[in-house]
């Protein structure tokens, strides 16, 4: 029972997280994108592409919301394991651009690893629910 406290703990704090900065990148893209790791603003009309990287976090948040609130753990383990690989992607665009190593790796890469260390817990927490085998049918005497 601690376990999944400790997971529900956790993948909400991912969610309120991941919301919160989409919601920043979106309705302010200028003032939150320096923290995102990258040297420099995107020249011209690159700007919209900050909001769809907020889109894409609010998304992302709303997905394992759902997941959370319905009580889907499996699969929210699953998602959360799956969804760790677009902050992987986040920390190697940061690095790849030649932008701030300690952001890729005490941001993105510290995000993305305690997300797959979160999907890979709620995944032990589901293990027995998903592997216990069916209830046998009564034989007739």
């Amino acid at each position: 029972m601690l376990l999944k406290k400790i997971n529900t703990v956790l993948a909400a704090t991912f969610i309120l997280f991941i919301l919160w900065f989409g919601t920043e990148f979106i309705l302010s893209p200028e003032t939150t994108a320096p923290g995102f790791g990258l040297p420099s603003w995107p020249s011209g009309d690159g700007g919209g592409f900050l909001i769809i990287k907020g889109i894409r976090d609010v998304v992302l948040a709303l997905v394992l919301g759902i997941l959370l609130v319905t009580g889907h753990r499996r699969a929210l383990g699953w998602v959360l394991l799956v969804e760790a690989f677009a902050a992987y992607g986040d920390m190697t665009t940061v690095l790849a651009h030649h932008g701030s190593v300690a952001t890729a790796l005490g941001i993105h890469c510290l995000t993305a690893t305690l997300m797959v260390v979160n999907g890979l817990l709620i995944m032990r927490e589901t293990r027995k629910a998903a592997t216990a085998p069916a209830t046998p049918a009564t034989q007739p005497a």
